[in-house]
């Protein structure tokens, strides 16, 4: 690992993505700027997902009963000794310079305190046709409110806190509204720094409880704001599903 830079610990939670996770592995290990440390959270796999992972030299592996993505990154960040957390989920690939041009804009700016990317969605090439149709993706890319994107100040990961393990779809949305209410210093990259896999599996997503769970964090944040005297705009659900 690559010690002529700020640590960078990569958290990736994983649950039965056998067929992904090496591509994911390998788009972090091979950055151009090398993180500090990988740690992989198996979250009660029954694959052969722990195998892959720690095929890995620099990876570290910790395994727990199976309780969520959530509590999985929850678990990866108390592992880790880096100063800056990034997160990937275990279906999706960084570019090959996403952490060096985060760590330039934090460079250019110490004030910041997280850096997000654009993001670029693409189908699985094991996803069929008739799965496809289903749900249509972006030709463009688009800005990556999206806990892969992100690289944060352990610090200020703190000041904001823990990813709340009751919301099964839109933790990372909860977390990113309390990080706005709590006035961090945020900066989006114009580059995409990170690809989203759609295929069969997240096609599952449960719409009626990603609504119900959206607006109940979206009133938490509207009452935080005006307990605060501060309302402004917020952003959109740019997560896919686990």
């Amino acid at each position: 690992m690559n010690n002529a830079h700020p640590k960078i610990s990569v958290i990736v939670p994983i649950f039965n993505r056998e067929a992904y996770l090496a591509q994911t592995l390998e788009s972090i290990v091979t950055q151009s700027v090398s993180p500090h440390e990988v740690i992989v959270v198996d979250d009660g796999s029954t694959d052969s997902g722990g195998e892959i992972a720690r095929s890995f030299p620099s990876v570290r592996y910790h395994y727990q009963t199976n309780q969520g993505a959530a509590v999985a990154r929850n678990q990866g960040i108390q592992l880790a000794s880096g100063d800056f957390l990034a997160f990937l989920d275990s279906d999706d690939r960084w570019m090959a310079d996403k952490l060096a041009l985060q760590l330039t804009a934090f460079a250019a700016n110490p004030h910041l305190e997280i850096v997000l990317g654009h993001v670029r969605q693409f189908y699985s090439p094991d996803l069929d046709e008739t799965a496809k149709q289903r749900i249509q993706i972006p030709k463009e890319v688009m800005p990556g409110y999206h806990i892969g994107t992100m690289l944060i100040r352990r610090e200020a990961f703190f000041r904001v806190g823990w990813l709340e393990t009751n919301l099964k779809q839109v933790d990372f949305v909860s977390w990113y509204l309390r990080a706005m209410d709590a006035g961090l210093q945020i900066a989006m990259l114009p580059e995409v720094v990170m690809e989203r896999r759609i295929h069969q599996t997240n096609l599952g997503r449960n719409p009626d409880l990603d609504r119900r769970d959206y607006v109940r964090i979206l009133k938490a944040s509207l009452d935080r704001r005006r307990a605060s005297g501060k309302i402004s705009s917020l952003p959109g659900n740019g997560e896919k599903p686990e």
